[in-house]
Parts: C-alpha cells; sequence; structure tokens
C-alpha cells in the first residue's frame, strides 16, 4: 500500500470518527454523508497533485470539524425525539 492510500484513508477514518462526535443529531448524519460522499467522488483521481490538492482541503475540513464539534460540546442541546427512538430500538435487539 503507497503511503499516499494510507494518509488518505487514515484521514477518511478520521473524518468519520470526528463526524460522530457531534452533538446534534443532524450535523453528525450530515457529515457523516458528506465524508463518505466526498471520498467516494474523488475515489478515482490519479493526478498526483490533484490527490494532494484533495488531502489539504480534507485536512482543513477535519480541522474545522473538530472546532465545530467542541463548539457544539460546550453550547449543544437535549438529544432528538429520533436519537431517544434510535437508543431504544438498539437496546430492544
Amino acid at each position: 500500500m503507497s503511503a499516499t492510500r494510507a494518509r488518505v484513508l487514515s484521514l477518511y477514518k478520521k473524518m468519520l470518527r470526528e463526524g460522530q462526535k457531534f452533538t446534534d443529531y443532524n450535523f453528525r448524519k450530515y457529515a457523516v454523508r458528506r465524508t463518505q460522499d466526498g471520498f467516494h467522488h474523488n475515489m478515482n483521481v490519479s493526478d498526483a497533485a490533484r490527490v494532494q490538492e484533495l488531502i489539504q482541503e480534507a485536512e482543513e475540513n477535519l480541522k474545522i470539524m473538530q472546532r465545530q464539534v467542541l463548539v457544539g460540546q460546550l453550547y449543544g442541546e437535549g438529544k432528538l425525539v429520533i436519537e431517544s427512538m434510535n437508543e431504544q430500538d438498539k437496546s430492544s435487539r
């Protein structure tokens, strides 16, 4: 596995994990979906310069996500009804 591929996979996993940390249900779902869609859309890029640009962009987005998660945790609200329903479904399995 090339170093670039390992770096991209590591960045992808970090962004997914960070997206799961959002306290707000809608932000959490959006962050995970946007991360998956963005990486899937650029999966076949082979130009080395373009890959480096995309990596830089993803690293900047990761930093933004980290800041937003922190702000969300400081000023977060309670859970939504749908979140408590999801927890009930999981516990009944």
